[in-house]
């Protein structure tokens, strides 16, 4: 990646705690603060330009005051279809309210271990495509990426038109990079996410323990 500017990080908040109670995964408490809020600190760490994707209605967002500087976004595509949704509205933002911006990175919203040097490394990694993250027992996290915004219109063709929802499966036809990022210290999955109560607890522990 050439750009000197920082990304803009689009933070993907758009899904349900089904295997939690129903609500937004995002505010659901971890430690002493909400998920996103987790994820909304390790953000700013790389930039000063932040937007949440909250697929069809933003509202429920806006009334947090802890988000109150924070852009937040509706999906343009309809019947919900999944992260590349958000990934799309993040890139149309971008292309409208900071085109000196080449790039966002993506996160989910419900990853709060993630590492403080992804942004960089990633960066690093692109080589001008798509660059994932790509944890130390070798999975790969579609969301967590770093995407080239001059792609928002051959996505747009994706989802509207051919019905496209897999992140991976898009990235695979731009130039997909998988990143390697080892363990945290003391074997922390940098992006171990919280589906159910039982990572719920095993996050709060190891936030009480280690920190996130």
């Amino acid at each position: 990646m050439k750009s000197g500017k920082n990304p803009v990080v689009v933070i993907l908040a758009g899904g349900q705690a089904r295997r939690m109670g129903g609500g937004d995964k995002g505010l659901i408490n971890l430690g002493n603060k909400p998920i996103l809020r987790h994820v909304l600190d390790r953000a700013r760490l790389w930039t000063d330009r932040i937007v949440v994707s909250a697929n069809e209605d933003p509202a429920r967002f806006r009334e947090l005051d802890w988000l109150a500087d924070i852009p937040i976004l509706a999906d343009g595509v309809p019947d919900r279809p999944g992260p590349l949704a958000g990934i799309l509205a993040g890139m149309d933002w971008v292309a409208e309210q900071a085109p000196d911006r080449t790039h966002i990175l993506s996160l989910p919203c419900d990853t709060p271990f993630l590492p403080a040097d992804l942004w960089p490394v990633l960066a690093q990694g692109a080589a001008g495509g798509v660059a994932m993250a790509q944890g130390a027992d070798g999975q790969r996290h579609p969301t967590v990426a770093l995407w080239p915004v001059a792609l928002r219109q051959d996505l747009r063709q994706a989802l509207m038109e051919e019905g496209l929802r897999k992140v991976g499966a898009f990235a695979a036809r731009h130039g997909l990079v998988a990143v390697p990022f080892p363990a945290r210290p003391g074997g922390i999955d940098p992006f171990f996410n919280i589906n159910d109560p039982a990572d719920q607890d095993r996050a709060t522990t190891l936030i009480r323990s280690a920190g996130p």
